[in-house]
């Protein structure tokens, strides 16, 4: 049964777009102690092979998050940065970052914001520009920040602590998007930990998704998958103000396309089939902007069947996202079901779909 130490854990773990080492470690720890093979491409990603004979299903989460990048250090000792990932800049003003040098050590800073006493009325009227804004660490000069082992080129990511909220069902991180793919694919693996299955499972953590699907197509090209699922987030909309269509707490999002990809029909319809089965509970989403892994690996050599189970998730690319816990369990018991029907016969009726 999956908990929610290893959720807890990855979202805490630093690691944005091109410095995902230290996620990775950990997933490779947690392969290690799951009887797969472990293959890796040359740029990052990590899979976890639990061979079979049947078809080859690759699942995937990425383990990148957004970020930001030092690229000047001023001569008061303030860090100017570039976005790395999709950053609004109504989110930055004001929040805590992690600085974490090329050695390991991480240094914390604040985003500078004026005081409201400050503004004129010309930037009460606009947004901050993410070009006028700096991070403080406290600094007095750049040789200070120099003597703290602080360069250009290191990594920043946003600062807070994983938890769980009032009511029950809700959980807060940074990093959902997607340490909560990362997770699915990890439980995934260990539901079929010593039990025999008729599929070869790869479960794979991809790098750079929040870049381009990067890893994905390294990864889509090194397994060569018949079937791919990405686990990621999808926005909820069930704020004030938004149209809630997509709930926390009404299961995964089955996600008919998005702009990487249409979601393959008989490969949805399976799932769904599964869904009313069993009794999971499910949603249908789109979106208009934004893509998933899926978006690259289904594309792989021939192409293959594929589509996205998403996790629905409010406030993403900020500081702070919010999942539901039942939402994350019940991704992880879906695509266990999933993957124990998909034989050869049923993968070879999802193809003439």
């Amino acid at each position: 049964m999956a908990d929610l130490k290893l959720l807890k854990e990855l979202t805490e773990l630093r690691g944005m777009s091109g410095y995902e080492k230290d996620v990775r470690v950990y997933i490779e720890n947690e392969f290690k102690n799951l009887n797969v093979e472990i293959a890796k491409d040359n740029i990052g990603g990590i899979a976890g092979i639990s061979k079979g004979n049947g078809p080859k299903i690759l699942i995937a989460g990425h383990m990148d998050e957004i970020g930001l990048i030092v690229t000047r250090i001023t001569e008061d000792g303030y860090l100017k940065f570039h976005t790395v990932g999709g950053w609004w800049s109504q989110v930055l003003l004001a929040q805590q970052f992690d600085v974490t040098t090329s050695t390991g050590k991480v240094y914390r800073a604040v985003m500078g914001s004026k005081a409201p006493h400050m503004l004129t009325e010309a930037e009460r009227s606009h947004p901050t520009s993410i070009e006028s804004m700096f991070l403080d660490l406290g600094c007095s000069s750049k040789e200070q920040v120099a003597e703290l082992g602080i360069k250009v080129g290191d990594m920043i990511t946003p600062a807070i602590d994983f938890q769980e909220l009032a009511g029950g069902d809700l959980i807060l991180a940074k990093a959902f998007d997607n340490r909560a793919g990362c997770g699915v694919v990890v439980e995934v693996l260990k539901n079929f930990e010593g039990v025999e299955h008729n599929n070869e499972i790869v479960g794979v953590a991809t790098v750079q998704e929040e870049v381009g699907l990067r890893g994905a197509r390294t990864m889509g090209q090194k397994v060569n998958p018949d079937i791919t699922f990405a686990l990621d987030v999808t926005i909820a909309t069930d704020t004030p103000g938004l149209s809630n269509t997509c709930k926390c707490g009404k299961g995964p999002a089955i996600m008919l396309m998005d702009s990487s990809m249409i979601g393959h029909r008989g490969l949805r319809e399976f799932v769904i089939n599964i869904c009313d089965e069993l009794e999971i509970p499910y949603q249908i989403d789109y979106l208009a902007r934004g893509g998933t892994d899926a978006g690259q690996i289904h594309l792989a050599h021939d192409g293959c069947p594929g589509m996205a189970l998403c996790i629905p998730a409010r406030y993403i690319h900020s500081h702070t996202s919010v999942i539901s816990k039942s939402d994350y369990f019940n991704t992880i018991r879906l695509l266990t079901e999933v993957i124990k029907r998909l034989d050869e016969e049923a993968y070879k009726k999802i193809l003439e779909a």
